[in-house]
């Protein structure tokens, strides 16, 4: 079965940093995008981040450029986001997405990240 596990949120102070990791299993890792989606309380969703097979190329939302950075271990089949200079607009449960042909047929069961003013 397709599974992907988000882990590594929590709470921290603003300015705090944080390193979510999502570990991906039933699946050729590798020949996949995969991108970070997070959704604030009583929120929609919001892509954060996006990174193509082998990393070569990322995409960030506007909010978490320069301070989020995305990555890739096809190794250990486990997708990064680092994030610094948290705010508390980041506050959010994020959820790593596999990246299907009509959209993203499968998520991580998500991970809170709650940033603290």
């Amino acid at each position: 079965d397709v599974q992907l596990q988000a882990s590594g949120g929590g709470l921290v102070q603003a300015g705090g940093s944080l390193r979510l990791s999502c570990a991906a299993s039933g699946f050729t890792f590798s020949d996949y995008a995969i991108t970070w989606v997070r959704q604030p309380l009583g929120k929609g969703f919001e892509r954060v981040s996006y990174i193509a097979p082998g990393g070569g190329r990322t995409i960030y939302t506007d909010s978490v450029k320069g301070r989020f950075t995305i990555s890739r271990d096809d190794a250990k089949n486990t997708l990064y986001l680092q994030m610094n200079s948290l705010k508390p607009e980041d506050t959010a449960v994020y959820y790593c997405a596999r990246n299907d042909i009509g959209g993203y047929h499968y998520w991580g069961q998500g991970t809170q990240v709650t940033v603290s003013s």
